[in-house]
């Protein structure tokens, strides 16, 4: 963990920090919905949701899957009572479904015993770490825990100039600077700042509120800080599936596995180590006993460190078909269904 070689800054003045961010926050903050109410007084289910929904969704993405959701599931109880098939559909195209499964699963507990009242609380529920206990219990219950995501380590790398900030680095300094008479509002204004101000790839120091305290403002290059994370390499993996029936009806199985177990799609199988795409499609063929057809195209799908290109075939079989608008399916799956129609569309164009 280091700085850029330099002059030694000056010792960041809290205080006077503290006092420009916030007051930037109460005449800039974002008018997210799930921000209504009091400060520090949040309604714990909508943000609970909407933190959990944000892990790996942009806000602007989110917003639309937030409605949906809410639209669903207005009520921790309604939540909590609904099966798992309706959950997953509802949270279909936000990716990243054990959040969804452990949301469904924390929730009976708190439909049951009632909302945590405390950090501890709420880092006792299936799915919620650290960070999302934090932001809940200050954003609800207005509990001195300061918060540390992306946006946040961004912000107080630059604000330092750290090119190379530890987690516990940045809980280390999020802390120092919490405001303890307004954390929910504390916690809001970094992540704001973060997301709207002072972005990875232009930030726009001339709006900042806090650029007189800023080390890397100072040297004239923040984006220098933080130094880019090393990403772990992407597997590639290739596949086949079948798609027996149509866009509207097809054959669907239930996926296993942490990132899309629950979730229904297209039968499919993996090639195994040499194997080429024609072999695992006669495996596939055999285990479902049904008969491969043309290739309506392959689909490629980004996912965590993983990249997949599956081969998708028509099949015949006779097999139960599932309506495919009422299947809570992945966005892989939803490509690969999309195939068939596409090819419909160029075989008979509309008139």
């Amino acid at each position: 963990m280091s700085s850029l070689s330099g002059p030694p800054e000056p010792a960041l003045d809290v205080p006077a920090f503290r006092a420009a961010l916030l007051a930037w926050f109460d005449a800039h903050a974002r008018p997210l919905p799930w921000r209504a109410g009091s400060e520090g007084r949040r309604d714990p289910y909508r943000v609970w949701v909407s933190e959990i929904l944000l892990q790996q969704t942009q806000v602007a993405r989110g917003l639309t899957y937030y409605d949906r959701f809410l639209t669903a599931f207005p009520t921790v109880q309604a939540l909590a009572a609904a099966p798992e098939a309706a959950v997953l559909k509802a949270w279909e195209g936000c990716g990243y479904y054990a959040r969804a499964r452990n949301l469904h699963r924390a929730a009976k507990l708190v439909a049951a015993q009632g909302f945590p009242d405390s950090y501890a609380g709420w880092l006792a529920l299936p799915g919620v770490g650290p960070y999302t206990a934090a932001a809940i219990s200050s954003l609800t219950r207005n509990e001195a825990r300061a918060v540390n995501d992306g946006n946040v380590r961004r912000v107080l790398a630059r604000v330092h100039a750290e090119t190379t900030p530890t987690d516990r680095w940045v809980q280390a300094r999020a802390d120092d600077l919490l405001d303890p008479a307004r954390p929910g509002a504390w916690n809001e204004a970094v992540m704001d700042l973060g997301a709207t101000v002072c972005t990875p790839r232009r930030p726009d120091c001339a709006r900042c509120p806090v650029s007189a305290h800023c080390c890397a403002f100072r040297q004239g290059d923040p984006t220098r800080y933080p130094a880019p994370k090393v990403r772990a390499a992407v597997r590639e993996i290739h596949a086949v599936a079948l798609l027996i029936g149509d866009a509207h009806a097809a054959v669907l199985e239930r996926r296993d596995g942490t990132l899309l177990g629950g979730l229904m799609g297209l039968p499919m199988e993996e090639l195994a180590p040499g194997e080429t795409p024609a072999a695992a499609l006669a495996r596939l063929g055999a285990r479902l006993n049904a008969v491969p057809g043309a290739e309506l195209g392959v689909v490629t799908h980004g996912m965590t460190h993983r990249r997949l290109h599956v081969h998708v075939h028509t099949g015949t079989a006779d097999l139960p078909r599932t309506p495919v608008s009422s299947a809570a399916l992945s966005r892989l799956d939803a490509k690969a269904v999309a195939l068939y129609a596409e090819r419909q569309t160029s075989l008979f164009p509309p008139a």
